[in-house]
């Protein structure tokens, strides 16, 4: 399917914001949390399907409009998060210079329902403004956004931000408040937070000297993945939670359900490839935000996540004794850190785990979940979007959680060796819950 589709990029341009940045917030400090995420690049694909059945409609006129629609509003966002338009220091800062960010236009050689009735990751890659493994200095922006037009008068809007810069919250916050800017609605409060500032985060979690210099690259384990889209509907989730309910886990949570369960499969699949299981460990992303307990950091841009994790040993694959490792991950994190991760914890950890994740006698997954994040609420004057993806990661044993679009239901993107995938893909108990898409 994407030798079949073409994806022609047609002008670039630079948005600088509305405004020039005042001096004070020349510089915005990085926090350690920022210091140690890897520099890469966070995607985001946001879907619209035409909603206008009238075949003389002028779609490039319409296309035209709507694109003018973003730039002059993208340029109004970046002047409350003028981080994004800057440039990145290493380590050390975000040169708050008002560098812009990346615009570019490309049309598509086919509707948009082609892509949606079977997303292809070769297409959707295309359709985001630049790689996920890409640095700056390649990328040109901090921030990027690719405008792509089908030629049924859908649009698709990509997006590519600096993980220095925002984790998924950060990035959740910019697109609700650059769609309630396109709207008109960013003077009313309760339908936006516009930022006022940035460096909150590095004040309460100082960055560390240690990181200020280059360290050795981090390298995903890449080797031959692929990735795959597995949907549970509503109706699946909830018979997955029942399944996973014990004395231990009364109430499991859909995220802890899913994530078991996946994880039950890859070590199946794992397995079977050794001929031994490896024990495991699974790595779940927490946003710290909701966890800090200090008012301060409810709204802090930039990254502010921090993970817990669960491990398993050689006989363990019991669908309901993962979730019981999931709750007490969680419950150990909340014990361990009652406030937050402070920037000496993360540091001390840092130190003392070295690279014990990545040897070869552990295997590690890593979980990432966007669950609860409004982006299918991302309404630029057009309707919300049909579907959201973040595309595809091509780092081995990552895990992305995606809400589906009734709020319920969750799309997981799963990449993993070829010949696990083809195991997992298979399995019973994972098809018993989940469909291949």
């Amino acid at each position: 399917m994407a030798s079949e589709i073409k994806v022609e990029i047609i002008h670039k341009e630079t948005i600088k914001p509305s405004s020039p940045t005042p001096h004070h917030h020349a510089k915005s400090k990085l926090s350690i949390f920022d210091q140690i995420t890897p520099e890469i690049y966070v995607p985001l694909l946001l879907f619209y399907p035409s909603n206008n059945s009238d075949d003389e409609v002028d779609h490039h006129s319409l296309f035209s409009g709507r694109s003018r629609l973003l730039k002059t509003s993208l340029s109004e966002a970046l002047t409350h998060f003028y981080a994004f338009a800057g440039e990145f220091e290493y380590n050390v800062s975000i040169s708050c210079n008002d560098h812009g960010a990346g615009f570019i236009e490309s049309q598509v050689c086919c509707p948009i329902s082609k892509v949606l009735d079977k997303p292809d990751f070769g297409i959707l890659k295309q359709l985001i403004p630049t790689a996920i493994e890409s640095k700056q200095a390649e990328a040109g922006h901090l921030l990027l956004v690719q405008v792509n037009l089908f030629e049924c008068g859908g649009l698709t809007i990509g997006v590519s931000i600096s993980h220095k810069v925002a984790d998924a919250s950060t990035l959740s916050t910019f697109i609700k408040s650059w769609a309630a800017i396109a709207l008109g609605l960013a003077s009313t409060t309760d339908h936006v937070l516009l930022p006022t500032e940035f460096g909150v985060a590095s004040t309460l979690f100082p960055p560390q000297d240690f990181f200020n210099s280059r360290q050795p690259t981090v390298e995903f384990a890449i080797e031959n993945c692929v990735t795959k889209r597995i949907m549970f509907d509503a109706s699946k989730i909830a018979a997955l939670k029942s399944e996973a309910t014990s004395d231990t886990v009364p109430n499991p949570t859909r995220v802890e359900a899913v994530s078991a369960l996946i994880w039950k499969c890859a070590m199946q699949a794992s397995r079977s490839n050794l001929g031994y299981i490896k024990p495991s460990v699974w790595c779940q992303v927490v946003n710290m935000r909701t966890r800090s307990g200090l008012s301060l950091t409810e709204n802090i841009l930039g990254n502010f996540v921090w993970f817990f994790t669960a491990t398993t040993v050689e006989s363990e694959l019991d669908f309901k004794s993962l979730v019981a490792k999931f709750r007490k991950g969680i419950e150990e994190y909340k014990e361990k850190y009652p406030n937050e991760v402070t920037s000496e914890d993360a540091f001390q950890f840092i130190k003392e785990s070295g690279n014990l994740l990545a040897k070869d006698h552990v295997e590690t997954y890593s979980c990432s979940s966007w669950c609860r994040f409004p982006f299918y609420e991302a309404n630029f004057g057009w309707g919300k979007p049909s579907w959201v993806s973040i595309c595809s990661s091509e780092f081995k044993n990552t895990i992305m959680l995606m809400d589906m679009s009734d709020g319920v239901g969750i799309e997981a993107c799963l990449t993993f060796k070829e010949e696990d995938m083809v195991l997992i893909e298979s399995n019973e108990d994972l098809l018993a819950y989940a469909s291949l898409v």
